[in-house]
């Protein structure tokens, strides 16, 4: 069965089923002994964010967009300038139930092509030791690893906790 993905810009009405997605992809991520830890950044990353993406990267001169199949929205992702010349990729998440069906290489190269024609030839990214797909993807996808670090410092961009990051790179 050939499912259909397009990626389109967030709109207002995308706001409960991008909270719903960000919520349960970061509470499968929470191993048990973190969970709190995980509770804190949740409620943190949405107030600072998640429940004010138009504003938030209205704010930042960035953007969102959502993954949908239908009606349903399957995947979600954000860019914000992080370097003059480069975006920074930030909340590139897929829907568990429809992984492995390449929406998250799908939204990569979009949000790829969006650094490309907003005149920003470079993408950054980064992603946690709990997300070993994302790291496969990026670096099949020609990321270089620039540095890793373990985040010590809770934000709406880490979870802080002493969990390892790893920061990427990708001249477009």
């Amino acid at each position: 069965m050939d499912i259909t993905i397009n990626v389109r810009p967030f709109e207002p009405c995308d706001a409960a089923p991008v909270r719903d997605l960000f919520l349960r992809v970061n509470r499968l991520l929470a191993p048990p002994h973190m969970r709190d830890a995980f509770e804190g950044y949740i409620a943190r990353s949405l107030a600072e964010e998640i429940d004010q993406i138009s504003d938030y990267y209205g704010r930042k001169q960035g953007g969102f967009w959502v993954a949908t199949t239908g009606e349903k929205i399957v995947g979600m992702f954000g860019l914000e300038p992080s370097a003059p010349g480069a975006m920074e990729l930030r909340r590139m998440y897929v829907d568990p139930d429809a992984r492995r069906r390449g929406i998250a290489q799908l939204m990569l190269g979009f949000a790829e092509h969006e650094c490309c024609r907003r005149n920003r030839p470079r993408m950054d990214l980064s992603t946690s030791e709990l997300q070993i797909d994302a790291m496969s993807l990026y670096r099949a996808s020609g990321y270089q690893l620039v540095r890793e670090e373990v985040a010590v410092s809770a934000s709406n961009k880490t979870l802080g906790g002493g969990i390892r990051r790893y920061y990427f790179t990708k001249q477009l």
